[in-house]
Order: C-alpha cells, then sequence, then structure tokens
C-alpha cells in the first residue's frame, strides 16, 4: 500500500510531499513526522527505500506507507496528556511519533505479536533518546511495548483516549476493540470489507457513550489481517497484560519541570536578543531544466506533433550538470557544522554534581 506522493531525497522531502499532498495537515502532525527520521527505522541497506510512499517488509519487521501513517496521525486528533494504544506497534515509528505530541504526563503503550520486533523497536526507542537532535526539542512520553496477542489482553486491562489497530480487523472482533476505548475516545483502525473480501476501510470510529459509536471512512487500504490466538494446553487463550499506569515519582517530575523551564528561559532570552531558531537548510534537489522542440509525424490521416530533444539543449543540460557537480563538490568540501543544542548547553553550565547533569539530559551522549 502506498505510492500515493512521489518519493522524496530525504526525510524533509518525504514530509513536503505529504503535505503537498494534504495527507499531513496539522502543525502538530507535522513537526512528529519532521522530528523522526523514518530511514532511522530501516535496516542497513534498504534505507534507499526509506522516503519512498510505501510500505516496506524484512522479516517481522514492517513499516506501512508513509501516506497511510500520516492519515492515522490525523485522524487520531492526538492532544497532550492523553493515553494511547498501538496494537501491533511494530517498529515503535509511528509510537515515537505520538510520544512527542503526548507529553510526558500521556501515556503511550504498545502490544506486539513478535518478540524480535518489540527488541528492535526498543532498540530504536532508545538511539532516538541517546542520539536525536529531535529529542531536546520536545517534551516526550516514551513508548513501553509489551510482546503478546492483541486479540488476547486480559479483560480487566484499563481503557484508552486513543487507539490504533495496524493489522485488518476481522467483524468478529470490532466490538472487542471497541471496548478497550474511553467514552470520547477515538479508535482508528482497518476494517474488513464485507463486500470486497481481501480488501479494508481504514476507519475512524468515536465512542459517544457507553453503548454508542460513531464510525467514518478515510480510505481504502490493504493490511494483513490480525492474526488469530493460539489456545494453551487447557483449550483456552493466554491472557496479555499491557503496561501499567504508573503515576510518575517525584524526581522525574523534578526533570521534566526543569527542563521546561530551562528551555522557556531559553526561548525567552533569544526572543529578547531577536534571534530567531531555523531549521537546518534543506538540499535542494538538482532539476534539469529541458526545452523540447515539436516535430510532425503523420499517422494515418492526422497530423501528430512530437517532441524531441534538440542538440542545443542536449548540450546545455551537460554543461549544467558539470556546473552543479563543481558546485556540489566544493560545498562537500566545507565542513558541516552540527546544530547546537542550547539545552544541554545550559543544563552543563550549570553548578550541579556531573551525576545530576546526566540525569536531566537523560544520559545522552550529545
Amino acid at each position: 500500500m502506498g505510492g500515493a506522493v512521489s518519493a522524496g531525497e530525504d526525510n524533509d522531502d518525504l514530509i513536503d510531499n505529504l503535505k503537498e499532498a494534504q495527507y499531513i495537515r496539522t502543525e502538530s502532525v507535522e513537526q512528529a513526522f519532521r522530528a523522526i527520521d523514518r530511514g532511522d527505522y530501516y535496516l542497513e541497506g534498504y534505507r534507499d527505500n526509506a522516503y519512498k510512499d510505501l510500505a516496506w517488509k524484512h522479516g517481522n519487521i514492517h513499516l506501512s506507507a508513509p501516506c497511510i501513517y500520516s492519515e492515522v496521525m490525523e485522524a487520531l486528533k492526538l492532544q497532550p496528556g492523553l493515553s494511547f494504544l498501538n496494537l501491533g506497534s511494530g517498529t515503535g515509528y509511528l509510537s515515537t511519533m505520538v510520544g512527542l505530541i503526548l507529553g510526558p504526563f500521556g501515556i503511550n503503550h504498545g502490544i506486539e505479536l513478535h518478540s524480535d520486533v518489540v527488541e528492535y523497536a526498543k532498540e530504536k526507542l532508545e538511539s532516538f533518546i541517546k542520539y536525536s537532535d529531535s529529542f531536546d526539542k520536545f517534551e516526550f512520553c516514551e513508548p513501553a511495548f509489551v510482546v503478546g496477542n492483541c486479540l488476547e489482553i486480559a479483560s480487566d486491562s484499563h481503557q484508552y483516549d486513543r487507539i490504533y489497530c495496524g493489522a485488518g480487523v476481522q467483524k468478529d472482533h470490532e466490538n472487542y476493540m471497541k471496548i478497550l476505548l474511553k467514552v470520547g475516545g477515538i479508535l482508528v483502525m482497518p476494517i474488513e470489507d464485507q463486500i470486497a473480501k481481501g480488501f479494508t476501510k481504514l476507519t475512524q470510529i468515536l465512542r459517544t457513550g457507553q453503548n454508542t459509536w460513531e464510525s467514518k471512512n478515510i480510505l481504502a487500504v490493504s493490511f494483513a489481517p490480525l492474526v488469530q490466538p493460539n489456545r494453551n494446553d487447557n483449550g483456552k487463550h493466554d491472557t496479555v497484560g499491557l503496561p501499567a499506569c504508573a503515576v510518575r515519582n517525584l524526581q522525574d517530575l523534578a526533570r521534566i519541570y526543569i527542563r521546561r523551564t530551562l528551555r522557556n528561559f531559553i526561548n525567552e532570552e533569544m526572543k529578547a536578543k531577536g534571534i530567531i531558531q531555523k531549521a537546518p537548510p534543506k538540499r535542494k534537489r538538482r532539476r534539469c531544466r529541458r526545452r523540447r522542440i515539436n516535430t510532425y509525424v503523420f499517422v494515418g490521416n492526422q497530423l501528430i506533433p512530437q517532441p524531441l530533444d534538440s542538440e542545443e539543449d542536449e548540450k546545455m543540460e551537460e554543461d549544467n550538470k558539470d556546473d552543479d557537480d563543481d558546485k556540489d563538490h566544493n560545498e562537500a568540501l566545507k565542513p558541516e557544522e552540527p546544530p547546537r543544542n542550547l539545552l544541554r548547553e545550559k543544563i552543563m553550565s550549570l553548578p550541579l554534581p556531573e551525576s545530576l547533569k546526566a540525569y536531566l539530559t537523560y544520559y545522552r551522549e550529545k
């Protein structure tokens, strides 16, 4: 599934294309997509395909097409402080983007069938927290992942404000999914089409009351169906416990508010100095300008214009390509300055023990 927008050269280019095609429509969703580089969730050797609007699968690891994730993020109508459950959380790519919007007082849980994929998601999450330049620009709700079949969630599990299911839901399981949702909450999932077998419709479901829901079809999609649970030796299904909704301790709360205060201080300081934080410049696409001339040929009794490249234009393109190559080579020789992390600099300048500074920076290595 995918291919709705043209491929990008990098993550920002991909997001530009998704915005232009109206898949990304709100600022909060755009910021989350720009902050998390989709390519970081690909295995080495496959990253060249990361910025195409296509799904990707390798073994148990799977990523949906960017246009699908865009529609899901917009349909969830995420807000800070909400609780979110990702059924089939996979690589953690979507859950990490969601965490940037939920903020530190949200709840961000995921359940994934394959244990190796959960380990992969945890590695990617740790890498984001330790190394990503985006981490210090947001207040983050860290995802918690568990291994299990989402059709075996314990009946006494808590309910959520927002839920997404990343596999095709059979009609028989639709009510099971709805019960996991709080009143006023939103569930987004692909539901199997009862008429066109083998196809699913990405659907947004709003729980309006204890026993009432409103549904809205978003778009036709193609998803693998949910894996049916196995029965144990007693003929019963094993149940899966979701992560606890724990209250943050005072030490963690102190870190959140210290970082927030410092971030606000930096922003006010820069505003007073008239300094505007700018995003790093994007790499420009190389565009070939081709002028065409028309010649005309007879096909039957019709005179058909036939575009041909002129020799002059081909020579101009070669000259322009040489100029672009020289320019790119010169730019490559210039060392690229890493962006300054003002929050980290401020923390490291505080008269505090090194162990406390490390805690305030989440033990990040840069």
